[in-house]
């Protein structure tokens, strides 16, 4: 099975990735939630909560009447994916009678989970128990999906083009390979909105209504003027240096490197570097880096931000959090009154974009090819599933059919003072785009952010910023070229 003419091509790539390992994470969310070390947690099947429900996932795909293993191996930098898996797949009894799962989770810092994954499928024919799932994000997608060690989840695992019909289109580009095989599917989907603090809002522009906001950010023009605005008032646009560069990233009109291995700083990359480099300047933001302490704390109660660019899974995961006084591990209730729980509200902003994903992998060499396929229909598939998730979690899941019944509904966060913010997510989530993405997105993007950091800081001149970064690109890439 694992046999093949590309086999010494792929096992090549995949050594020089650890070679020339990757620092940091790929989509920075990843490391919420991440353990400071490897963790490897075995979770017995019969301990699992919840009653039997029905499902179509047990008889009519490849795989069935195959001998499968009694461990079911993931592998994950956090614990997210785990969550989603005990709550939605775990507790309603799907995972059958004598099955182990067992979870191996790296943190993505200093590109960990990908040397640990690249090593271990490397190792795959030879292990005691072989990996069956494993996680990758959108900023190294291609990496693994252009690769034999992912295998199709059409013809290896049984999923029908029928079933995932109704997943966002942009979520299954992503995950295609060279061939036009499907790789991965996701149960989330992550378009960009900015969110903002109301009671900020209400003293810069006189109001915190969305539409009427919206109209005050629509292009970047105007949002530099509300910049100027709110320093006037006191307070600071964004908080740092990183914060818009995904609205601009995204918006590029081709990929990072070009059919001749040569790298190709955007037009619009720039324009990221010349607004930040004017902010600084200006004082309209707290020179912070996204996940620092300083950034984190712009969100909170003593905040003098006006608002954040954040995917789905940052409103939820990473901002409601931020804003607590008591924080839910100390008893902090999710209510108004605590912190600044209630204060936001999200609208479109001056550009679409996306930011992040987690897409689901079949490993090449798994014996668990039908319990891999029922992981991927109930967490994927299931309109059902997927609502649900969004209500219990407001994240936003990869299920239009879902998504638009929620958006046309009465459904409400409280976080974000009663707005029906999938609503505006539905509308954005069909105009991503993933034509310009590339394989080297996550490294290249995270060197240009930091040899800019340096030109903002007034270290070195722009010029010496884009020669900074294109020695640590080719550093890194040995194989691109200037």
């Amino acid at each position: 099975m694992f046999i093949s003419k590309w086999k010494k091509v792929v096992t090549l790539l995949l050594v020089m990735s650890m070679v020339f390992a990757m620092a940091a994470c790929g989509s920075d969310e990843s490391n919420e939630g991440a353990s400071n070390t490897d963790s490897t947690e075995t979770v017995d099947s019969d301990s699992s909560t919840g009653s039997e429900t029905d499902t179509d996932a047990d008889t009519d795909s490849a795989g069935d009447g195959e001998d499968e293993g009694d461990v079911l191996r993931i592998y994950a930098w956090n614990e997210e994916f785990q969550s989603r898996f005990n709550d939605y797949f775990a507790a309603k009894g799907l995972v059958p009678d004598g099955v182990e799962v067992e979870w191996v989770i790296t943190p993505n810092a200093d590109n960990a989970y990908q040397n640990k994954l690249d090593q271990d499928l490397l190792n795959q024919e030879n292990a005691d128990e072989p990996i069956d799932i494993f996680l990758i994000e959108a900023d190294y997608a291609l990496k693994y999906v252009d690769s034999e060690y992912t295998l199709d989840v059409i013809e290896d695992i049984g999923l029908t083009r029928e079933e995932i019909a109704d997943q966002y289109a942009y979520t299954q580009d992503i995950a295609t390979d060279n061939e036009g095989k499907l790789k991965g599917v996701t149960w989330q989907a992550t378009p960009g909105l900015f969110a903002y603090r109301r009671s900020i809002a209400q003293d810069v522009l006189g109001t915190d209504d969305v539409q009427t906001v919206q109209g005050y950010l629509s292009d970047w023009d105007k949002f530099d003027e509300v910049a100027e605005m709110a320093a006037e008032k006191g307070y600071k646009m964004l908080s740092g240096y990183d914060d818009a560069y995904r609205t601009f990233s995204n918006n590029v009109v081709a990929p990072w490197v070009d059919d001749s291995g040569k790298i190709v700083v955007d037009d619009n990359l720039m324009r990221w570097v010349d607004q930040t480099k004017e902010y600084t300047e200006n004082g309209y933001n707290n020179q912070t880096s996204l996940w620092s302490d300083g950034w984190a704390a712009d969100q909170g109660p003593e905040g003098d931000v006006f608002g954040f660019f954040y995917s789905t899974w940052g409103i939820n995961f990473t901002l409601l959090g931020n804003s607590l006084e008591t924080p839910e591990s100390e008893g902090g209730a999710l209510e108004v009154g605590n912190g600044i729980y209630g204060d936001w509200a999200v609208t479109e902003g001056p550009e679409s974009y996306y930011w992040g994903g987690t897409w689901i992998c079949a490993a090449q060499g798994t014996d668990n090819v039908s319990l891999v396929r029922d992981v991927m229909r109930t967490l994927t598939a299931d309109a059902a599933t997927m609502k649900q998730i969004t209500e219990d979690t407001q994240d936003y899941t990869n299920n239009e059919v879902a998504m638009m019944e929620l958006a046309n509904s009465d459904f409400q966060s409280d976080f974000l003072g009663g707005q029906n913010h999938i609503a505006l997510f539905a509308a954005a989530a069909p105009r991503i785009d993933m034509s310009n993405i590339s394989k080297y997105d996550q490294g290249l993007n995270e060197e240009f952010q930091e040899a800019f950091k340096d030109y903002f800081d007034g270290v070195v001149t722009k010029e010496e910023a884009l020669d900074n970064f294109y020695t640590a690109a080719i550093e890194k890439y040995p194989n691109l070229t200037r």
